[in-house]
């Protein structure tokens, strides 16, 4: 087997762009992984971290699936055309994705928002995710539950240090 190579069944995963806001106005109920129709240059800008995927959504048009309002800053060293930073980009999903994404938006007002955005190998890959729209009392209970969280950590990092130096 000399000269072939194989493929790592998992390839390495580099994290470009994160949504921290979107786990906050909405309560994520699945994701899903698809890939982007890029251009090249537009993968080159990805790779040095210049893109915005905060303000993102996904939108149906037809069969097919497309991310809105993502924004990828043109490539600093192509060429000098005018490249739309916010232009729609088509999400690469299965059928049955597409179809049932579409279906859980239309029957119960659900919105798929982009979550993250990362190189597996060499494809880029965005991680969107099927989410309901919080209230702001769940805002509220969830920065509750956090602090507490934070409290108990700290409590007992507290404690631990100190049962340390009696011994």
């Amino acid at each position: 087997m000399a000269g072939k190579t194989e493929k790592p069944d998992n390839p390495p995963v580099k994290v470009v762009s994160t949504n921290r806001r979107a786990r906050h106005e909405y309560e994520i109920l699945e994701t899903f992984e698809c890939g982007l129709a890029l251009q090249g240059h537009e993968v080159k800008s990805i790779r040095e971290g210049r893109v915005n995927i905060a303000d993102g959504f996904a939108a149906f048009r037809g069969n097919e699936a497309f991310v809105e309002n993502m924004h990828i800053t043109p490539y600093s060293h192509g060429d000098v055309r005018v490249i739309d930073p916010l232009r729609v980009r088509k999400l690469l999903l299965k059928r049955k994705e597409i179809d049932y994404l579409f279906g859980k938006v239309k029957e119960r007002g659900l919105s798929v928002i982009p979550l993250k955005l990362y190189f597996k190998g060499a494809r880029v890959k965005l991680e969107v995710g099927l989410g309901r729209g919080k209230k702001l009392y769940d805002k509220r209970h969830d920065i509750a539950d956090r602090d507490a969280r934070r409290d108990i950590e700290r409590a007992t990092r507290i404690r631990g240090k100190r049962s340390v130096g009696r011994e």
